[in-house]
């Protein structure tokens, strides 16, 4: 199933100010059984650029958690009433020199029901989001892995 993917980045970056800051604009949003995927991109400008005139470490990490967010809220943004999302820890291997405009691919790691299983069970569920960023040709330059939670509210 297609998800409103416009509908996930103005609730995103709504909340979320930062990313629209960098110019990151979620693209794709999809669910179907196994999970829910979401597709972002950082367009290729020079105030995030490094000093060798690709994106900046940091530029490609927010785009990556942006993207991963966007997994969280297109599968979860119907909990906020019960819960809040939050990142709990999050890593990134950087494989390959980015040049240009670059996408990050974020795939949530656990079936939705599984994780609001734990939620309605009383526990604060922990759950992976895996994205990769590649540049234009497609090309993996980094690879990362986000975990978050549902902080049940008070």
């Amino acid at each position: 199933m297609t998800l409103d993917a416009s509908a996930v980045a103005s609730g995103l970056l709504s909340t979320v100010p930062f990313a629209r800051t960098l110019g990151i604009d979620i693209t794709s949003v999809t669910a179907d059984a196994d999970g829910v995927t979401a597709v972002a991109l950082l367009p290729d400008a020079v105030d995030v650029h490094n000093h060798v005139g690709g994106p900046h470490a940091g530029a490609m990490y927010s785009l990556g958690e942006t993207a991963s967010g966007a997994v969280v809220f297109a599968a979860f943004g119907g909990q906020l009433h019960r819960a809040t999302p939050l990142a709990v820890r999050g890593g990134i291997e950087y494989k390959k020199l980015a040049m240009g405009p670059v996408t990050a691919t974020a795939v949530l790691g656990r079936p939705v029901a599984d994780v609001l299983g734990e939620l309605d069970a009383g526990q604060r569920p922990e759950f992976d989001v895996s994205v990769t960023i590649a540049n234009a040709e497609g090309v993996t330059t980094a690879e990362m892995s986000i975990t978050w939670t549902l902080r049940p509210n008070r």
